[in-house]
């Protein structure tokens, strides 16, 4: 998986080549600050999808940076993505997550309209949870389809996930923004 990075945090990390180690950067406070804060989005957001070395390069590569300075922010990555995955995790979550999936399977057996005609649906009830164990807060969502539909949406799913995972998708994800 490749990170997209938007055009905001392109400028915000364009200032990392251009500064000299061995003197004081000389330059605004403003662009320092958007400096880090693209810093710690591109570490964040990295982490949160346990991006590999490979990808992680990949999603650098985008921004233009020399080898050298790829490099440094590929040790950065792994010296601290464990540590950025244990504070996430403690973090309260705002989306809903995974809780229960109860299914059913409806079939209408004769009906004066469709004689000969069975079409079976699945009915599934999605439980989802938001906050902590202790005090969640549960909603439910109700999906149905048929047979045939949820076959294609899964054979769909998984050619996409094939897809990207192919250099030519890796690239195209790369020049996207």
């Amino acid at each position: 998986m490749l990170l997209v990075l938007s055009e905001e945090h392109k400028e915000h990390l364009a200032f990392l080549p251009k500064v000299d180690t061995k003197e004081k950067l000389c330059v605004p406070v403003e662009i320092v600050q958007h400096g880090v804060e693209g810093l710690m989005f591109l570490m964040l957001e990295s982490s949160k999808h346990m991006l590999s070395e490979v990808d992680f390069l990949d999603s650098v590569l985008v921004l233009g940076f020399d080898e050298e300075l790829n490099q440094i922010l590929l040790q950065l990555y792994l010296q601290h993505h464990n540590q950025i995955r244990s504070i996430l995790s403690h973090l309260p979550s705002s989306l809903p997550a995974y809780h229960n999936l109860e299914w059913r399977l409806d079939i209408q057996l004769a009906s004066r309209l469709c004689r000969q005609q069975v079409i079976p649906m699945l009915t599934m009830r999605l439980l989802l949870t938001r906050g902590c164990d202790s005090h969640s807060d549960y909603s439910s969502r109700v999906l149905q389809a048929d047979p045939s539909t949820l076959l294609y949406l899964i054979s769909t799913l998984e050619a996409a996930l094939a897809a990207i995972k192919t250099s030519h998708g890796r690239r195209i994800l790369r020049n996207i923004k």
